[in-house]
């Protein structure tokens, strides 16, 4: 092993041209589809190709009235025309602001912060800013951030899986050890691969897209997803939904159909012909639509459990396939009707215009339905709780890499938490040193401070950041980092102490060994010496003698000592390293299977490092009592100091016993039956290893607990990637990162409490929207249903139902999941994850206001026939009363949604609401496009300007649903405080 060389790295002018030169380290994103793109990708909505196929037909017979009695009927046309323009670029304009807040998540990664020598200094900057030929500091758990040259490698070994699929590489610069069968050479690291063992030095040979893993960055960034259990619940919510809305429609059409053909007083009876004719039409739309209305049928199956699969030619087939086999149909059939007499081509052949249009309006109808009770605002609304959610969870600290662990989280009855920088401040400094050769504890120029100064600075992967004259910054593992700062204010050079000394071989430190150590070629002692520092039970029990006075003393003599400085440590929740010593006289390595060997130690002492607790973690935990959610520390440190910490932040009460802890080596001696029985009421796991985390996740959740784990090591990787919800450290390793779900930026256990309120809210306010939507449908359904059998006008037009369908379905959608987080979720149990998600509550709440609905406008629509001047649209006092209608219709909605927006609690509507910006805001937008639509509607929504004094008995009149809500929830707070 060559000895560490004083590296100066580039200078600022050096790194601007080397940037300018080889460009960034930033990988190209994934190209995106353009807004237009995005805006035609919209039309592939079967539901969107129904309503053009409705648009093209309606503008036909409107040219044909046009030509033939010389009347313009462009109204519905151009009403259906808008509504399919706003329904897809609504929708256009959501996809490509989630795309881009998707793309700002995404290059978080890029501000990782790397650790550099530049000016001769060492420095820690963006992943981004890596430069070619930039001098970098690799350590375990650290992804690689370009390409390059190893210029030192002390037992390092590099996860190479992601770029070739090989798990372990060993990494050398000797080279005699270089591995000729490697994919890579053995003294190169790869960008995208992360450093599993040991620590390095490296020279960047390669940048952004120029790297290895640029170059096949599309394909490594390919990721699929499984649907989460609110994926599954809300898609089975839409099958059963869209299952009603078509039947909805087929009687609605068939309905209107009977009655324009047979019961038209307006138009005879058509001849034989004539109706073999329009049943050719429809026949053949029936052929031409089939991909919408088959997969209906296989959701009917679904939803009695029985699913199949769709036939391949509806899934994979063209819409254009199935146009060609349905104009084939009508061929066939016209054919075979000139066969019997009919003549096609014969004007006289077919219906009148008028009929046609009467057709036309009830197949529009029907489509319309679908697209109102079909809630398509559904996925959306859902997408947007999520985004939102994760945009405004980013301001406390929770950067969600995955989506769906929004609303896991707020499932979660278990979280598994480390306890440094979790729970503690993770700010390491030594409170006492007990160096028993050291007199009052200064170092002095003499062998035992000269052997502590260099076990200290040689044995470690800390590094001290002096670029900022003010504050020495920490960079590294802050346990050594304390060392560092301790022998700086001890006025010892560390950096030149390490470049001093060789290096021979090392072992860094990991969970199973508990210790480091470092055998190097000493200049400070002109010899070689094994230093060792770690758990100072296993350090002590490899040592020998203890340095006492300059003198090695039996170490059987100090037992006591050292216990009870450790007990009276740990019992003030305290982190203690002991530290030890070896001449080396033999050329032997004493390094086997990763562990020492064949060593007599000499036992240098202990120090005691502090780290205290963070101010608001007592109170986080208790709202997660409060929520009845189980929280367990998992640490690695002693019995004594995770007790201690259980105690400050109000984990471990004097009620607990010793079912309620336990450590690592006694959890894995346990059979799983054993386990099992016990694990629920654990809640301290002290001298925890990686795999006894993982094996605790995965025996909560044979209990059926949604357990959320916090890691920061490449160790925790396991035990992240199987819990339902991954939390890692934003101060944690990239592998640690890559394996979670949410990173806590600022490491705080505090904001797992507002992950979980966030959760919580995020499905209430799902729980909302649907409530909202359902009761929309079952009364436009019913309203839409009757109104076709008994009125001759319906009640409610097309481009009218698609206006209600954008407002209440897109904005509400908006509204609702805009609403802020309540922090009374935090007061109740979790949900069951398993429950289906419309509750009892819910169900009664649909019915009750639907109905209430369907009773208030069909008592409305009786008025307004027989009283107050009929609704024949041919007539000014009909056409007022049809718009009055449409109205109250929609401010019905408007109000409820108030109603909705309180499901949940018993708080009124008006609480909190200036708080809620994006709720009023979308309000104010209904009311002001409901006012536009009314006065400037025209034609083409059926609607004629209403006088300020109908506005206002309207906006009263409505408002009773509210205010009837209003009183029912005062009821329940009072019988609540009694």
């Amino acid at each position: 092993m060559e000895s560490r060389k004083h590296y100066t790295g580039l200078t600022d002018k050096q790194v601007l041209e080397s940037r300018e030169k080889h460009g960034a380290n930033v990988l190209t994103p994934p190209k995106r589809d353009s807004l237009w793109q995005i805006f035609i990708g919209n039309f592939e909505d079967p539901v969107i190709r129904i309503l053009m196929v409705a648009v093209f037909l309606s503008g036909g017979i409107a040219i044909s009235m046009y030509f033939s009695e010389g009347i313009i009927e462009i109204a519905e046309t151009i009403g259906i025309a808008v509504a399919i323009l706003l329904a897809t670029g609504v929708a256009t304009w959501f996809v490509w602001d989630a795309n881009k807040k998707f793309d700002v998540l995404n290059q978080v990664n890029d501000d990782t912060l790397i650790k550099v020598i530049r000016n001769g200094n060492v420095h820690e900057v963006p992943k981004k800013d890596i430069v070619v030929d930039d001098i970098v500091l690799l350590e375990q758990g650290e992804e690689i951030p370009a390409d390059g040259i190893l210029l030192e490698a002390i037992s390092l070994q590099v996860n190479e899986s992601s770029l070739t699929g090989e798990p372990i590489a060993n990494k050398t610069v000797i080279e005699s050890e270089f591995n000729l069968e490697a994919t890579y050479p053995s003294n190169h690291v790869m960008r995208g691969t992360t450093v599993s063992d040991g620590h390095g030095i490296m020279q960047v040979l390669a940048v952004g897209d120029a790297t290895e893993f640029g170059k096949v960055a599309e394909k490594s960034s390919e990721k699929s997803e499984e649907p989460t259990p609110l994926d599954k619940q809300l898609n089975s919510l839409a099958k059963f939904i869209g299952v009603v809305g078509f039947c909805g429609a087929a009687v609605t059409f068939t309905i209107l159909f009977i009655k324009a053909i047979f019961f038209n007083p307006a138009s005879p009876t058509p001849e034989l012909g004539q109706l073999g004719l329009i049943g050719a039409l429809i026949i053949t739309a029936i052929i031409m639509l089939a991909k919408v209305w088959v997969p209906v049928i296989y959701d009917v199956h679904a939803l009695r459990g029985k699913e199949k699969e769709l036939p391949k030619s509806i899934e994979q087939g063209s819409w254009a396939r199935w146009i060609l086999y349905g104009l084939g149909a009508l061929v066939i059939m016209l054919a075979i009707g000139w066969a019997f007499g009919v003549k096609p081509w014969d004007p006289q052949a077919w219906i009148s215009l008028s009929l046609g249009k009467k057709i036309l309006s009830a197949f529009m109808a029907s489509v319309t339905l679908i697209v109102v009770t079909v809630p398509e605002g559904l996925p959306m609304s859902v997408t947007l709780s999520l985004a939102l959610s994760m945009r405004k969870m980013l301001k406390s600290n929770n950067l969600v890499r995955k989506m769906h662990a929004c609303e896991t989280m707020g499932a979660t009855t278990v979280i598994c938490t480390d306890k440094t920088g979790t729970l503690t401040q993770n700010q390491m400094t030594v409170y006492k040193t007990n160096f028993y050769g050291l007199k009052d504890q200064q170092l002095a120029d003499n062998e035992n401070s000269r052997l502590i100064k260099e076990g200290i600075a040689v044995n470690t992967t800390a590094f001290l950041d002096f670029s900022d004259p003010d504050k020495v910054k920490t960079l590294g593992n802050p346990t050594e980092a304390a060392l560092l700062l301790w022998l700086n204010g001890q006025q010892a050079n560390y950096q030149e102490l390490r470049e001093n000394a060789t290096v021979i071989d090392q072992l860094t430190f990991s969970t199973e060994r508990k210790y480091m150590a470092t055998l190097v070629d000493s200049p400070v002692m002109g010899k070689k010496i094994l230093y060792v520092k770690g758990a100072p039970e296993i350090i002590f029990a490899q040592c020998k003698n203890a340095l006492i006075d300059g003198e090695g003393q039996p170490i059987a003599n100090y037992k006591t000592t050292v216990e009870n400085q450790l007990l009276e440590y740990q019992n003030q929740a305290m982190r203690t390293l002991g530290f030890a010593y070896q001449v080396i006289e033999d050329n032997e390595s004493h390094f086997k299977d990763g562990r020492l060997y064949n060593t007599e130690l000499t036992f240098l002492g202990i120090v005691a490092i502090s780290d205290p607790i963070r101010p608001d973690v007592p109170d986080a935990v208790k709202r997660c009592f409060d929520a009845g959610i189980q929280v367990k520390m998992v640490t690695g440190d002693t019995p004594g100091t995770a007790k201690e910490i259980g105690r400050q932040i109000g984990l471990w009460t004097e009620k607990d016993t010793d079912r309620n802890v336990i450590t690592g080596v006694e959890f894995a001696q346990l059979t799983d039956k054993e386990a099992l029985d016990r694990v629920l009421d654990l809640k301290i796991m002290s001298r925890a290893r990686p795999m006894d985390k993982q094996r605790l996740v995965q025996l909560l959740q044979q209990k059926q607990a949604i357990v959320a784990v916090t890691g920061d090591g490449t160790n925790d990787a396991p035990a992240l990637n199987h819990a339902h919800v991954g939390l890692s450290m934003g101060s944690g390793t990239s592998v640690a990162k890559e394996a979670s779900d949410i990173t806590l930026l600022d490491d705080s256990f505090s904001s797992i409490t507002s992950a979980v309120m966030w959760g919580r809210s995020v499905y209430q306010n799902i729980q909302r929207f649907i409530l909202f939507q359902l009761t929309i449908n079952v009364a436009a359904l019913i309203i839409v249903l009757l109104g076709s059998l008994f009125g001759s006008e319906l009640p409610i037009t097309v481009t009218q139902m698609l206006w209600v369908n954008l407002i209440m379905d897109t904005f509400a959608a908006g509204a609702l999941a805009s609403l802020p987080p309540s922090p009374e979720v935090m007061k109740r149990k979790p949900r069951n994850s398993n429950a289906f998600i419309i509750v009892p509550q819910m169900q009664r709440l649909i019915l009750a206001t639907g109905i209430t609905f369907m009773v208030i406008l069909l008592g409305l629509l009786y008025v307004l026939s027989n009283y107050a001047g009929g609704i024949e649209a041919g007539t000014p006092e009909g056409l007022r009363n049809l718009t009055i209608f449409f109205t109250v219709f929609v401010m019905l909605q408007f109000w409820n949604m108030f109603n909705a927006k309180t499901f949940g609690t018993n708080d009124s509507a008006f609480k909190n609401i200036f708080k809620s910006e994006g709720f009023l805001t979308v309000g104010m937008a209904i009311i002001v496009g409901q006012i536009l639509v009314v006065n400037f509607g025209g034609s083409v929504f059926r609607t004629i300007p209403l006088t300020w004094v109908e506005w206002i008995w309207i906006t009263l009149a409505t408002s009773l649903v509210l205010w009837v809500g209003e009183i029912f929830r005062a009821f329940k707070r009072m019988k609540n405080r009694k």
